[in-house]
């Protein structure tokens, strides 16, 4: 596959606005989860919440778009000259040919369930009564609007992959020769459709997620956006190569010897040709539920080198959900331009059945390559590999 260059990128979680504050908590392990003060009966759990949300308003011709998840949306692209660079972008190559691929799991759902507890004989209150932002394709449509753009735009939701794919839709788009850049990213929030639904399902730690802990116990849920410009051409950062599968082995269960993770990263390697002593990082999808930790460690053990350095870094941000793939391809992409390969924080004893690959401590030195996985619901599996560019 042709290297695409990632020219732009940004990401905002419980641990701040933009790169520089993300950065600084993976030098310092430093968690932003937080005891749960979300909801008014807030589950007793530990949350990655974005601080602000609640005071922030969008701009007066935006305005319309209002609700939780366009907003934390508005914040994440006033990061990092992100909006300068589409501006440039888009004086390029013209508004229909730059596309918008954003993942996103619930999109504007909280909004949703606000309209319903205030249901007026049967009926949205006139105030609510705002088709396009009750829809999954919300978010997409908002940030359209909100970068002028004309392009082909889409939303994927595949759950935890959601915003890892939008890359593979971007590599496509662009080859095609259907667009010549692509913005992508993903963004999610919290909301009581989330909390309960994975309370339901038995997956929501009590304390703060400790992935690949011999005794983690389940998820911390969090909130996120993520965006990234993609250009055709080379450049100092580079998307090298995707890989996607689905292996349908059962609905929220990964297969027992990760067949379809595994099928994910070989094409995402063999698309950028490379092999997986190459590898010089791995964000790892570790959500801390067991069965995931469970098939995913034990796949990286027997395919990557003793020396290789992997990490999850759900302790720092939470579990974003369709918002989890582009906030881990951006620490990825920081673990190149910097060096820092971040640790594990929270987790203290390492289940036996991991690999020595999987580190506590965050290292420094050369990453030219870094392989990011993102493993959803469903088997939606998808493997993205970056790399440092000649012009780096």
């Amino acid at each position: 596959m042709p290297p695409l260059q990632i020219s732009a990128f940004t990401a905002t979680s419980s641990v701040g606005v933009g790169k520089t504050a993300l950065l600084s908590a993976l030098e310092q392990s430093r968690s932003g989860l937080r005891a749960n003060d979300f909801g008014p009966t807030p589950l007793p759990t530990w949350i990655g919440r974005v601080d602000g949300l609640e005071e922030l308003r969008l701009p007066e011709q935006l305005a319309s778009w209002d609700c939780r998840n366009n907003r934390l949306a508005w914040l994440g692209l006033q990061a990092d000259g992100f909006l300068d660079a589409v501006a440039a972008a888009r004086k390029r190559y013209g508004p229909a040919r730059i596309a918008l691929i954003l993942g996103t799991s619930t999109s504007s759902i909280g909004e949703t369930e606000e309209a319903y507890t205030r249901l007026d004989d049967g009926a949205f209150p006139a105030d609510q009564r705002r088709p396009k932002v009750h829809t999954p394709h919300s978010l997409t449509m908002f940030v359209q609007d909100a970068l002028g753009l004309e392009g082909p735009a889409e939303t994927i939701s595949t759950a935890c992959s959601s915003s890892a794919k939008v890359f593979a839709s971007a590599e496509r788009l662009i080859r095609l020769g259907l667009v010549d850049a692509a913005v992508v990213g993903g963004v999610d929030t919290l909301c009581g459709s989330v909390l309960f639904g994975f309370n339901s399902l038995e997956l929501v730690s009590p304390e703060p997620c400790r992935p690949f802990d011999a005794g983690r116990n389940g998820i911390s849920l969090g909130e996120a956006a993520g965006f990234a410009l993609v250009e055709r051409g080379p450049g100092k950062l580079e998307l090298l190569g995707y890989g996607e599968a689905s292996d349908a082995h059962h609905m929220s269960t990964p297969h027992p010897e990760g067949l379809g993770a595994e099928k994910a990263m070989d094409d995402a390697l063999a698309r950028a040709g490379l092999k997986t002593d190459a590898i010089d990082y791995i964000n790892m999808h570790g959500t801390a539920s067991t069965k995931n930790d469970e098939v995913e460690g034990a796949l990286v053990a027997r395919r990557f080198p003793d020396t290789t350095h992997a990490s999850s870094t759900k302790g720092f941000t939470g579990h974003t959900l369709g918002a989890a793939g582009i906030v881990e391809a951006v620490i990825s992409l920081l673990a190149i331009e910097t060096g820092l390969k971040p640790g594990t924080v929270n987790t203290t004893t390492l289940d036996a059945e991991c690999g020595p690959q999987i580190k506590l401590q965050p290292a420094r030195g050369e990453v030219r390559y870094a392989l990011s996985n993102s493993f959803g619901f469903g088997g939606n599996n998808c493997s993205l590999v970056f790399g440092k560019g000649a012009a780096a």
